[in-house]
């Protein structure tokens, strides 16, 4: 059997570890882990415990699962896209990723009544698997990285094309180019290709045996591998969330790790210096060699190939066996060069209905985007234009791309759903709502800092912008009501368990300069009806 738990949901109340204990489990106080592919035999208690969750956040496969049932490839002189029902009943939907985002919108599209042809392409020849167990129950040694897959919503009913990648886009023929060299027809698409773990920059140094990035099922299953075999140290390049997780992993193993990060702290990108130290502090009460302010100047290898040092930015060297480069993503966009669409490094641009923009700035009403790889802009963040990697985001906007590509203009919903995330690491379970790093200011408004479990909230010049809990999800629930209504900041509420002698304060947010470059984009044309933009690539 298969499941997934939404862990934005989750509040940690634990009714599930108690019903099913072999497929639950509580590590610390708050943070759960669980078997995505338990045995068969656990169903009955599974199916208990899903019940039981107080919030909803279990969801099990269906008993009969995909039926396997596979509808004929699409056609060309199927219906056009503005035959309103006619596109509901045969049009043609082709889904280009077919991860968690892919996976969603093509169930909703057939939850919500679509029943002409949907196609699921994939650059990996798995079914659609789950991420976030990679860096937790793979690496801790728990769940085999091929028991990671998503449970399959029902009968789906769609044809799957998995393991060739998308080459190339044609709006005007409406094709999507495969690397095999087959063109599939499409009345709608959805670009719903994430991202791609960055790979440690030095081409002969990342080829070295023992560097690894974190990123696909195959990833994590060759450092399993690695860290199976009980390497003497580990160096984790980059302490973000990934970065902060794998050496999470390697303390539980019992493992030496070193963890050197460019910032002031773990986390500080994400969620300030202040609440980093909080993470430094995880960190270094667990074991972790932990170096900020450095960088990693050089990997180094022996005469057969196999890493055996890292040279830092400081002069000073460690010995390691296994590196793991955290640096963060990749947006899958380079099959839309040339497209006419507004894509790039900064991911694809779409409007708060997933519409995708092309270059020129004009939404596009056949082509959608949804999950990592899209930018949309938030109202609650003053329009600004967000990227987010985000399990919740991939999940909610997926659902809104997928009802939008059968419905008319005046059906259509904006996706104003606020971002969430979690992280499980070092037995604590860090969760925020909002965006931490559009404010100024935080305070820490209950709990205790010094105990690791408490929630902050962020400030931006007079309301809340975020909140973050260690160890205090139930409460976000909470801040998040207070986020959409623009709530005063500092809070002005008496909470429960206040701590002692917290006032805001600077919340230490990165800078994130423009990088110095010439301009991505060219315009030509002199009459307004004359007037377009390219993007240019490649150009440093």
């Amino acid at each position: 059997m298969r499941l997934v738990v939404d862990l934005t949901r989750c509040q940690g109340y634990a009714q599930c570890a108690f019903l099913a204990p072999s497929v639950f489990q509580m590590r610390g106080d708050d943070a759960l882990m669980y078997h995505p592919e338990p045995d068969d035999a656990e169903r009955e208690r599974v199916l208990r415990a899903a019940a039981a969750c107080p919030v909803q956040a279990i969801q099990v496969e269906p008993v009969d699962g995909y039926d396997g049932t596979r509808r004929p490839a699409p056609t060309r002189g199927g219906s056009r896209a503005g035959d309103g029902d006619g596109l509901k009943r045969s049009g043609r939907i082709v889904i280009v990723g077919a991860s968690l985002a892919g996976l969603r919108a093509a169930a909703t599209l057939r939850q919500e009544g679509f029943t002409g042809s949907l196609t699921l392409i994939g650059d990996e020849p798995y079914e659609p698997y789950d991420r976030p167990p990679l860096s937790k129950q793979v690496l801790g040694g728990w769940v085999p990285a091929q028991h990671t897959a998503l449970p399959r919503p029902g009968e789906l009913d769609a044809q799957w094309k998995l393991g060739v990648p998308a080459t190339g886009l044609d709006l005007a023929a409406k094709q999507v180019h495969l690397a095999d060299g087959d063109r599939v027809d499409f009345d709608r698409l959805l670009i719903a290709t994430g991202v791609r773990a960055r790979p440690w920059p030095y081409e002969a140094q990342a080829a070295l045996d023992g560097v690894f990035v974190l990123r696909t099922r195959d990833d994590a299953d060759g450092l399993w591998q690695r860290l199976a075999a009980h390497p003497a140290r580990v160096l984790v390049i980059g302490a973000g969330f990934t970065g902060s997780e794998v050496a999470s992993a390697c303390r539980d193993l019992g493992l030496p790790v070193t963890v050197v990060e460019a910032g002031k702290a773990p986390l500080a990108g994400a969620l300030g210096g202040v609440i980093g130290a909080v993470a430094a502090d995880l960190q270094l009460d667990s074991g972790v060699d932990l170096r900020c302010g450095v960088t990693v100047a050089g990997l180094e290898g022996d005469a057969d190939g196999r890493l055996r040092r890292a040279r830092l930015s400081d002069g000073t060297a460690v010995d390691v066996d296994v590196a793991v480069a955290a640096l963060g993503g990749i947006r899958n966009v380079e099959w839309l060069h040339g497209s006419g669409l507004a894509a790039g490094a900064f991911g694809v641009g779409c409007d708060a209905g997933c519409r995708v923009f092309t270059v020129d700035g004009l939404v596009t009403d056949d082509v959608f985007a949804a999950g990592d790889v899209a930018r949309f802009p938030h109202p609650l963040y003053d329009f600004q234009f967000l990227a987010l990697e985000h399990w919740g985001n991939a999940v909610a906007q997926a659902e809104i791309a997928a009802h939008n590509m059968i419905s008319a203009q005046t059906d259509r919903w904006p996706h104003l759903a606020l971002p969430q995330f979690w992280s499980t690491q070092f037995g604590t379970e860090i969760k925020s709502v909002g965006v931490p790093t559009f404010a100024d200011e935080v305070v820490v408004t209950q709990g205790s800092v010094a105990d690791h479990r408490f929630v902050a909230a962020y400030g931006y010049q007079g309301r809340i912008t975020a909140a973050v809990s260690f160890n205090q999800s139930k409460w976000l629930e909470f801040y998040e009501g207070l986020i959409e209504r623009s709530a005063p900041f500092p809070p002005d509420f008496r909470g429960v368990d206040p701590p002692d002698g917290w006032r805001p304060v600077p919340a230490e947010i990165p800078d994130h300069p423009v990088r110095a470059r010439e301009a991505t984009v060219v315009v030509t044309g002199h009459d307004p009806g004359e007037r377009h933009a390219s993007l240019m690539y490649g150009r440093r």
